[in-house]
């Protein structure tokens, strides 16, 4: 593969019951090599009120780890950082740590 581009669902867990938001977005994979970068963008940007929350929620979080949903029900783990231009995000892989206290990520009840 060397690209893919599709919609998905970023949601933040607290534990396996409980999902404090979900961001639609676009995300783009491009690979080179062994290497590969993605992104995303919400889609639809964010109202003023909404962006807040969602910074909000990025700060307190014990780590930046999210749960990326496909519309085919599948998901992946990745770290989010804003990408310094509004409404885009860098997705990067994110290993689980299963071992963390308590309020970290984990993977969400399917």
């Amino acid at each position: 593969m060397d690209s893919y581009e599709g919609a998905a669902t970023l949601e933040w867990w607290v534990n396996r019951l409980t999902c404090l938001g979900g961001l639609r977005v676009e995300v783009a994979v491009r690979a080179a090599g062994d290497t590969w970068t993605s992104e995303a963008t919400l889609e639809p940007p964010l109202a003023a009120d909404d962006r807040e929350r969602i910074e909000l929620l990025m700060q307190l979080k014990l780590d930046p780890h999210f749960t990326l949903r496909f519309d085919d029900a599948s998901t992946v783990l990745r770290k989010v950082v804003e990408a310094g231009v509004e409404g885009r995000l860098i997705l990067t892989a994110a290993e689980e740590d299963t071992a963390g206290p308590t309020g970290t990520w984990h993977a969400p009840h399917q």
